[in-house]
């Protein structure tokens, strides 16, 4: 990187307001294409936000060896799943991507090492949500991934880096589920807003608090904090998330969360604002 393209990416990414932070507890991918309350929420969230300039995500669903972030012009919706209608992987999110950003992205996190994409594009941890917020698909996504070697704390301490991205008009987004145990999923309550096993309970009780409660340490450590957690995390994907959200926080920042139900005895959709 030279020092002609340090300066437009300054040039395109002037200080700003600081923008929130959310994460999005994206749940099916047919939250896309159907209309409740969910998709509400997302749609309710935007309309309380400056419109971002452009949009970092971190998403469950790309997982990789090392990290990276997309670096193309025109990233493509990719249609990550299987066993779904045609009208889902019909759909497009046409939205424009930005080297630019990737660029400022890899030189913020240095000296981690940061390698661009050209070949994912958005999978559907990004666009489902991202398309009910923004329909027009006029703002440019990029997307961070989640480098699976790595343990939460260093992802915590990874998302402080991107604190500068705020302050350029960049909406940063995690998008997972705090709960997704798909193995125990109560298929008679699929769509059963507030079904929740016994342990999908007190594990929405006990992550509810701490992010209320600022204990985020608490969060990061989430191995430790009993049968309940356990349940609720079988594995680190969707988690991860939250950890980069809330690594973003500033001490003095209101936290706040909406779209906070059970569904299908094993999923929260619980959904978080900072900011």
């Amino acid at each position: 990187m030279n020092l002609n393209d340090l300066k437009n990416i300054s040039d395109q990414f002037k200080n700003t307001q600081k923008m929130p932070v959310l994460f999005l507890g994206h749940g099916s991918p047919m939250n896309a294409i159907e209309e409740n309350q969910f998709v509400q929420g997302f749609r309710q969230v935007s309309k309380e936000i400056p419109k971002p300039n452009a949009i970092l995500c971190i998403s469950a669903h790309w997982f990789t060896e090392g990290t990276f972030v997309t670096a193309m012009d025109m990233p493509e919706t990719i249609h990550d799943f299987g066993g779904f209608p045609k009208a889902l992987f019909d759909v497009q999110y046409p939205a424009p991507g930005s080297p630019e950003l990737a660029k400022e992205t890899i030189e913020i996190l240095a000296p981690v090492l940061v390698e661009e994409d050209h070949s994912w594009g958005l999978d559907h941890g990004a666009w489902s949500v991202i398309k009910h917020m923004y329909p027009n698909a006029d703002i440019p996504v990029i997307q961070l991934s989640i480098d699976y070697t790595k343990p939460p704390q260093y992802h915590f301490d990874l998302a402080k880096r991107l604190h500068k991205l705020r302050e350029k008009g960049v909406l940063i987004i995690g998008s997972g589920n705090i709960i997704h145990n798909l193995r125990l999923i109560d298929w008679r309550n699929i769509n059963t807003v507030g079904a929740g096993w016994d342990w999908a309970i007190e594990a929405r009780e006990k992550t509810n608090n701490w992010l209320l409660d600022g204990n985020f340490q608490n969060i990061i450590d989430y191995h430790k904090q009993g049968t309940s957690l356990q349940y609720a995390v079988p594995s680190p994907d969707h988690y991860l998330p939250l950890i980069y959200s809330l690594g973003l926080k500033d001490k003095s920042e209101n936290l706040s969360l909406f779209n906070d139900e059970l569904i299908g005895g094993s999923l929260s959709m619980t959904s978080v604002r900072i900011g």
